[in-house]
């Protein structure tokens, strides 16, 4: 299994996405002090700066060694070059597999950038990691994440419940699933044109 020599996902026709690093620190508070972008992740409780700085950023950037051409990546707008959020392949232990999430600045919402993301996200797991899964999950109740996942051609698998020390609203009606496998992704591969074009 292996990806391009940089890593990188391919640009979109609205998106850049490159590595992380630690110069990012600020954009990435940033990103996670909104409320409304961590409604469903913390009930909009922002990430402090020294958890970004020396716990979250620092395991993603160990990863790129460790899993070649999976992790996450920052999304910039491909125009202006400004800093929209990051998108993710987040690794199995093994590599095989693979997580998608993404999240994004407010300013960024509603324009389709999730779904183009999240589909060239696909494509390259499956055409150029070589992943045997892609797969993601979210509140059952982020009726517009479970939209971007439909759209990045996923499937819902199952709704399924946790225990959490401090839930969050929506936490009793339990969190969701949705994959896409190799197989599935190789059966769809005439109509994939036109059903996973960007937007």
């Amino acid at each position: 299994m292996g990806g391009d020599d940089a890593g990188l996902p391919p640009a979109t026709d609205r998106l850049r996405l490159r590595r992380l690093t630690m110069g990012d620190v600020d954009a990435l508070v940033e990103l996670d002090s909104d409320p409304e972008v961590m409604r469903f992740l913390t009930g909009g409780v922002a990430t402090p700066l020294a958890a970004v700085r020396d716990v979250h950023l620092p395991k993603q950037l160990a990863r790129y060694d460790r899993h070649p051409g999976l992790g996450r990546w920052a999304a910039l707008d491909r125009e202006s070059g400004a800093f929209l959020g990051w998108f993710a392949l987040d690794p199995s232990e093994d590599g095989t597999e693979a997580e998608l999430g993404y999240r994004l600045r407010r300013s960024a919402w509603g324009r389709g950038l999730a779904t183009e993301g999240s589909r060239a996200l696909v494509r390259y797991a499956f055409d150029v990691v070589g992943v045997r899964r892609v797969w993601a999950e979210t509140m059952t109740v982020n009726d517009r994440s479970r939209r971007v996942m439909t759209k990045a051609g996923l499937r819902y698998v199952r709704t399924f419940h946790l225990q959490w020390d401090d839930p969050i609203p929506g936490t009793e009606h339990g969190e969701v699933e949705y994959e896409l496998r190799a197989e599935e992704w190789a059966e769809t591969a005439q109509e994939r044109p036109a059903a996973l074009r960007a937007r």
